[in-house]
C-alpha cells in the first residue's frame, strides 16, 4: 500500500479526502460536493474537486484493492449497455457471491474477445480459478471459458440465478444519470474502477444485519478509509 502525497496543494489533506469520499461514496455531482463543503465554510470550486477526484481517487482505490481479502469462490458475470459519447458500449462486471465487485471493464463489443479480456484480467488479479462462474445466457461467456479450459465451472442461468451481478449495476446506473452520461470510454473506465473499490468498502448490506453489527461494519469501513488515504505530507 502506497502512502498518498498531498504536497503542493493549498487545501488541507483532510478536506481533499472528504471531497473525494463524498463524490464517490454518494450519488452527488461535483457541484453538490462544492455546496456541501461551502456549508462548512470551505470555498472550493467544483473543477478543483474534479481534479482531486481524478488524481487521488484512483490512488486510494488502488490501496483499497491491495488490502481487500481474496474473492469468494463463486463469481457472477454480467454486462450492461451504456451510452458513451453517443455510442453504444458495454460495461462488463464481475462480482462474487457476497456482492464484492471484483472488476468492471468498459468495452466496445459484446463478443468472445471482450469476455476473454474480462476473464483473463480477473484470473490474473485474483490469482485463482473459482469453483463456479455464473453468467446469463450470452454465448460469448461459454466460448471464452472453453478457450480458457474452464467450461466445467460455467453455470449459465437466467436473471434470477445471476441477480447478484444484475443488482450490482444499479449504483453505477444512478451515477450515470447524475453525471448526465459518461463522456468517453476512458472517463467511464476511470470512474467505475474507483467507484467500485470505494463502494466495496462501504457496502455494509445493512438490511441483512442487525443495527449493532452494521455499526461495527461502518466503523471498520471508516478505519479502512483513513488507512488507505493516509497522507505523507
Amino acid at each position: 500500500m502506497e502512502p498518498i502525497s498531498f504536497k503542493r496543494h493549498r487545501f488541507h489533506p483532510d478536506i481533499i479526502r472528504q471531497a473525494v469520499w463524498l463524490y464517490f461514496r454518494f450519488t452527488l455531482s461535483l457541484r453538490d460536493v462544492e455546496d456541501l463543503l461551502a456549508e462548512r465554510g470551505i470555498d472550493v470550486t467544483y473543477e478543483t474537486i474534479r481534479c482531486w477526484s481524478d488524481k487521488f481517487g484512483p490512488a486510494i482505490a488502488a490501496n483499497i484493492r491491495k488490502r481487500r481479502r481474496p474473492a469468494d469462490c463463486v463469481w457472477h458475470l454480467d454486462e450492461m449497455v451504456v451510452r458513451i459519447g453517443g455510442k453504444r458500449m458495454f460495461m462488463w462486471r464481475a462480482v462474487d457471491k457476497e456482492g464484492e465487485v471484483l472488476d468492471v471493464l468498459v468495452q466496445k463489443h459484446r463478443n468472445k474477445a471482450a469476455a476473454l479480456k474480462l476473464l483473463r484480467k480477473l484470473l490474473k488479479r485474483q490469482g485463482f480459478v473459482p469453483d463456479a462462474i455464473v453468467t446469463d445466457g450470452l454465448a460469448s461467456y461459454k466460448a471464452a471459458l472453453r478457450d480458457l479450459g474452464a467450461l466445467k465451472r460455467h453455470q449459465p442461468g437466467r436473471l434470477r440465478e445471476n441477480n447478484r451481478a444484475e443488482n450490482s449495476h444499479l449504483p453505477v446506473r444512478r451515477r450515470e444519470r447524475k453525471m448526465q452520461l459518461f463522456k468517453s470510454q476512458g472517463q467511464a473506465q476511470r470512474f467505475v474502477s474507483t467507484h467500485s473499490a470505494i463502494y466495496n468498502t462501504f457496502n455494509t448490506e445493512r438490511h441483512l444485519v442487525s443495527r449493532k453489527t452494521m455499526r461495527k461494519y461502518r466503523d471498520r469501513a471508516f478505519a479502512e478509509w483513513q488507512a488507505v488515504s493516509a497522507s505523507v505530507g
